[in-house]
């Protein structure tokens, strides 16, 4: 180990010694440094999405420049590889627990009581994915059923649509998973992660 690696862990030491006997007193157990999972299905479908919109974009703008005209299919297709893109990202940062999330309460609740808000926020969260896979299921099925077209480029709508539930029911499967890893690892991952990602850096 390095001279600079080894300060690095030092200074990062304190807190996290700290914040161990914390878990400790509650209860928890240790926090465990382990590398961010792996979501590849999402996320390759996120940086497809990703580049195809660059690469329409790019497109577009030569087009236009070159020769005073566009490609009026680019809006539509961008628009919907923009809706994939942020399904698709949304699912990775619930598995990597990257979303938004106020820990003040978490941090002075006790481990029986940690562990029914953890279980609370992943039915509340079930609950409104329920609702878009159901919702948006249906108005898959209504525009298959009704032979809808896009007013772009004439395709099917329910290719656009069907991927509402799809990645819906993908969101709630790695909320059940990111609800089972913090049951099991205990309150303090999320601190012991953020240490081990300074250290890398550093």
């Amino acid at each position: 180990m390095s001279q600079k690696s080894q300060q690095s862990s030092q200074q990062a030491s304190p807190q996290t010694s700290q914040r161990a006997l914390q878990d400790g007193a509650n209860g928890a157990p240790a926090p465990t440094d382990r590398p961010p999972p792996r979501v590849r299905p999402e996320s390759w479908l996120a940086a497809l999405a990703l580049g195809l919109i660059g690469i329409i974009s790019l497109a577009n703008v030569v087009v236009r420049y070159a020769t005073d005209a566009s490609f009026a299919f680019t809006e539509e297709f961008s628009v919907f590889l923009l809706v994939l893109l942020t399904l698709a990202g949304a699912s990775v940062a619930i598995r990597r627990q990257a979303h938004i999330r106020i820990a003040l309460l978490e941090d002075v609740l006790p481990l029986p009581l940690w562990r029914l808000v953890v279980i609370v926020q992943t039915l509340a969260v079930l609950v409104v994915l329920g609702l878009v896979v159901w919702f948006g299921g249906t108005f898959a099925l209504e525009e298959y059923q009704w032979d809808s077209l896009s007013p772009g480029l004439g395709l099917p709508n329910w290719w656009y649509v069907i991927w509402l539930p799809i990645l819906a029911l993908a969101m709630a499967w790695r909320q059940l998973q990111q609800c089972v890893e913090r049951l099991s690892q205990g309150p303090g991952q999320n601190a012991s992660s953020e240490h081990k990602e300074s250290d890398h850096e550093s």
